[in-house]
């Protein structure tokens, strides 16, 4: 081809190619040596189809590292937890497995879990390249605050405990005071190692770092049923020791057995009883310490070799800024369910049934008012929605999975607990003021439960608000206009320069306001918000210290029968008690995103 812009010419024919031609010719062959080399050379990357081929062969190779190392982490957690299942159950039964026995199984799988911890944290974090993603929604300051604040209480609920079977140990094993103390040591390491690598994606020994992180989830699984099993005995346990003379009735018939209730080993010191009680009080934030703990280990493992996308995380700060009506009005509902509660424990303590029924009343109609409002905040604030533009979020996230799942899961404990209940009340034809708020009570809990998870989930799938600042245009001293001379531009500088700071102060008080005004819509959601989350600060203080309105009236107990109903509690409770500490969680990030 001859590259001559002129009249075609005949170089290539006569046999005296001129110097385009020529030149052209060359880079031709160079070109045709260049891929010949490359192909034939082994390994060459002129080849087309052999780097796919390696890409393809590392990309299975890692998957299938990727599925082995979870299947191994599962199989290992599965194992922990059906084991320490069968302890939990066995060690309260009357069967020869022991309290202590279950004990020394929990003691094994801390220590394990400890020293994993303390690996990680020492060598595998440590290492080059091993941390080099961090999951910007995963332990968030607010989670990870508060699971220092349970871990705080956990530890002083060992301290007594400690204190307590120290009295014992003349006539009991050595076991129950050692158990505490390794208890005590394993929230210290855990909520260090928490609030350090929360965020982390490691990348190096991907495999240990899944099979440590499940040990980790079953161990705090496995002492949250153990928490949970002592927890309810408290309540549903009848002694057998021969000196018992308790009246079979109302919650008289609930006395505690845990740890140390028989009269066969008398504590050594005048403190004991104090201190047990004061560690009883202290359960509940033991239980959530231990399903915090869970759900960080959870994001943890499936963030562990996950590349992020590298989106930033919106700064949000937390501010109640014109927004009023929420917070005040849940404050007055936590004020009023709190000196209710207080008088319906007072009165359940007391031998005059008469009074019972009456506390019993009263705790009804509280709870019929709260769940009542409740409902009517979250059709507002659910209607806000509908008018809402935002654009739901598209990035998938183990964090954001795992609050949906386990908001939905921990409800079916309160569903089961109501739906229960509306059936023993129903069949029993309601008979009686009890029955008939007892009925209302459910019916609208089972509506409050559906009305706020669809709340949530919708507003935990949201994109956060942006601000949109308003358009502003700044003049430009230094462009000439038509027919200006450039002589006088010096002095018309120093004159506009003071006028020019000025505008562009006014600028940044300007969007200064517009940043702290809210539009309605978002003053709305912060407001329901704000309400639901103090509505169900109050709903789980109430059953987690004490509230027992499922035994102090007896329809469920004599429609049941005792020993089915006991199970249902025991069961659906515990599930209800942490649904309500989750959405309080849950509607915090909601308001924060709104």
């Amino acid at each position: 081809m001859c590259m001559c812009t002129g009249p075609p010419c005949n170089c290539l024919t006569s046999g005296n190619p001129c110097e385009p031609c020529r030149m052209t010719a060359k880079d031709r062959e160079t070109e045709e040596a260049h891929l010949s080399n490359n192909i034939n050379t082994p390994g060459g990357t002129g080849s087309v189809c052999e780097p796919d081929l390696n890409i393809s062969s590392t990309e299975h190779g890692r998957d299938r590292g990727r599925n082995w190392g979870w299947m191994l982490s599962g199989i290992i957690c599965i194992n922990i937890l059906m084991l320490g299942c069968a302890l939990v159950s066995s060690a309260y039964s009357n069967v020869k497995i022991s309290t202590p026995d279950l004990q020394i199984f929990l003691i094994i799988i801390i220590l394990l879990t400890s020293v994993w911890m303390v690996y990680y944290t020492i060598y595998t974090a440590r290492t080059e390249d091993a941390v080099v993603y961090k999951d910007s929604h995963a332990g968030p300051i607010w989670l990870r605050g508060g699971l220092v604040l349970f871990g705080i209480l956990s530890i002083i609920m060992d301290i007594f405990k400690i204190a307590s079977y120290v009295g014992y140990l003349h006539c009991d094993s050595a076991v129950k005071v050692a158990f505490p103390v390794v208890q005590l040591v394993f929230i210290l390491v855990q909520t260090y190692f928490f609030w350090i690598h929360a965020k982390d994606c490691v990348q190096l020994q991907k495999n240990i770092s899944r099979c440590g992180l499940m040990l980790t989830l079953s161990t705090n699984l496995a002492l949250w049923m153990t928490t949970v099993a002592e927890e309810s005995l408290h309540q549903t346990t009848v002694p057998d020791y021969p000196n018992n003379s308790t009246k079979l009735s109302g919650r008289s018939l609930y006395i505690s057995r845990t740890g140390y209730g028989d009269n066969k080993c008398k504590c050594s010191h005048s403190s004991c009883s104090i201190f047990k009680e004061a560690y009883y009080y202290l359960y509940p934030f033991n239980i959530e310490y231990s399903l915090f703990a869970s759900a960080m280990a959870y994001v943890m493992w499936k963030n562990a070799g996950r590349v992020t996308g590298g989106h930033a995380h919106h700064n949000i700060k937390f501010s109640l800024k014109d927004v009023v009506v929420g917070p005040v009005l849940g404050v007055l509902l936590v004020v009023s369910g709190l000196a209710t509660f207080i008088v319906y424990e007072i009165a359940m303590k007391k031998d005059d049934d008469e009074k019972k029924d009456r506390a019993v009343m009263m705790h009804f109609v509280m709870n019929i008012v709260i769940v009542a409002l409740m409902s009517v905040s979250t059709v507002i604030g659910s209607a806000v929605y509908k008018v809402d533009h935002r654009e739901h979020v598209s990035e998938k996230n183990p964090t954001r999975s795992l609050d949906v799942g386990l908001l939905v899961g921990a409800s079916l404990g309160q569903f089961i607990l109501s739906y229960f209940s509306i059936v023993a009340t129903v069949a029993t034809s309601a008979k009686g003021y009890l029955n008939r708020l007892n009925l209302a009570l459910a019916i609208l809990m089972v509506v409050q439960l559906g009305l706020q998870n669809f709340f949530i989930i919708e507003g935990l799938h949201r994109e956060p608000f942006h601000e949109v600042l308003p358009v502003t245009v700044l003049s430009n001293p230094y462009v000439l206009e038509s027919g200006k001379d450039l002589s006088n531009i010096k002095g018309s500088v120093k004159d506009t320069k003071p006028s020019s700071e000025h505008t562009a102060h006014s600028l940044h008080g300007h969007i200064a306001e517009h940043r702290v005004k809210l539009s309605w819509k978002r003053r709305v959601l912060k407001e329901v918000c704000a309400f639901l989350l103090l509505g169900n600060i109050i709903l789980w203080t109430m059953p987690a210290f004490g509230a027992r309105p499922q035994f102090d009236h007896d329809t469920e107990t004599k429609f049941y029968k005792f020993s089915m109903w006991a199970a249902i509690v025991n069961v659906g409770l515990p599930f209800g008690i942490f649904y309500r500490m989750h959405s309080v969680a849950s509607l915090f990030e909601v308001f924060l995103t709104s």
